[in-house]
Parts: C-alpha cells; sequence; structure tokens
C-alpha cells in the first residue's frame, strides 16, 4: 500500500513538474486578498444582462475560477488548466459544489478559441504574458477586457491598475483588448 501511495504521489509530482517546465508557470494560487480584489474589479465591469462568458486563463488548483462561478452564477465561467492534478482537484471541487456554470478544460489555452469570452483572467508570469500578448496581436476580431494579476502585458497600456492592500501590492491590471 505505502508503494501505491508513494508511486501516485512521485506521479503527481512530476506531472506538476512537467507542466511547469512546459509552460513556464507553477500551478500557483493567487492570495486570497488578490482573489476578493479581482472579485471585486470584474463585480464592477461584468454586465448583470445579458450573460457573458468570463475565462480564468491557467485556472490552476481551481481558487478564483471556482469562486469567479459563485460570485457570479448567471454567467458562464471557464477555465483552462494544463497540469492534470489541479485540474482534477478543480473538476472535484465544482462537482462537490454543484457549479452548473463551470466548466473546467484542460487543455493550452493559448491554442483555444476563446472567441466566445468577453472577460478573461489570468495570474501569469512575464513569460507568460508576452506570449499572451502575441496571441492578441495575432487574434484579429476578438474584443473583450482583460484582467492580469501580478504582472502586466508588455507593450499595452492598462486601462485601469487596482493594487491590493497586501505585503506585495500586488497589481491587478485591466485592459481592453481589440474593437468592440
Amino acid at each position: 500500500m505505502t508503494v501505491i501511495v508513494g508511486s501516485l504521489c512521485l506521479l503527481a509530482l512530476m506531472s506538476i513538474l512537467y507542466s511547469t517546465l512546459r509552460t513556464s508557470v507553477p500551478p500557483m494560487p493567487s492570495s486570497g486578498r488578490s482573489r476578493r480584489a479581482l472579485l471585486d474589479c470584474l463585480s464592477d465591469t461584468v454586465p448583470e444582462a445579458p450573460a457573458v462568458t468570463l475565462v480564468d486563463l491557467g485556472s490552476g488548483w481551481g481558487s478564483l475560477v471556482i469562486a469567479m462561478a459563485r460570485r457570479f452564477p448567471r454567467h458562464r465561467v471557464e477555465g483552462y488548466e494544463l497540469s492534470w492534478l489541479p485540474w482534477m482537484v478543480s473538476r472535484l471541487l465544482k462537482a462537490v459544489l454543484r457549479l452548473d456554470n463551470l466548466t473546467l478544460h484542460r487543455g493550452d489555452f493559448l491554442k483555444a478559441d476563446l472567441r466566445h469570452a468577453r472577460v478573461l483572467v489570468c495570474y501569469l508570469n512575464p513569460t507568460q504574458m508576452a506570449r499572451l500578448c502575441e496571441r492578441f496581436d495575432a487574434s484579429a476580431g476578438w474584443a473583450g477586457t482583460l484582467f492580469s494579476v501580478g504582472f502586466a502585458m508588455p507593450g499595452a497600456r492598462a486601462e485601469r491598475t487596482v493594487r491590493v492592500n497586501e505585503l506585495y501590492n500586488t497589481p491587478i491590471y485591466q485592459y481592453r483588448l481589440g474593437h468592440g
């Protein structure tokens, strides 16, 4: 039994290491204060009706995407995660909480069709933010709002920046992208 548990733990760690090396982003949750501040920013931006789609790019363990689904029950919420263990944990939490408005995708958001989304959120590093910026430069026709926790989009000017009252004074950047 100990060998099985140890093997499963090793497999889980190897999976997280692999996805971290592949994306250069570990599945690291945002702080509780950052999450609450982002939800408040979303509340200021997301209309009550008609329903819109909100997407968490790199949803990790699910703390933010689940909070979004709970805060905005009338809207469709999606999350994208490459690492299978955090994705499975978030799927389990989704099932336990019975969040019918939440869809969790195991895949690369850089390759996903996001044209249906009007609000994107992310907590990535500068390397992934540069890749995301390239993706939007190549995505003619996509229009919406992007919120980024902690890291700015290179070469883009934020429409609004909110500082979170915490140890690191974390910025939350809001960008209007595309035409629409």
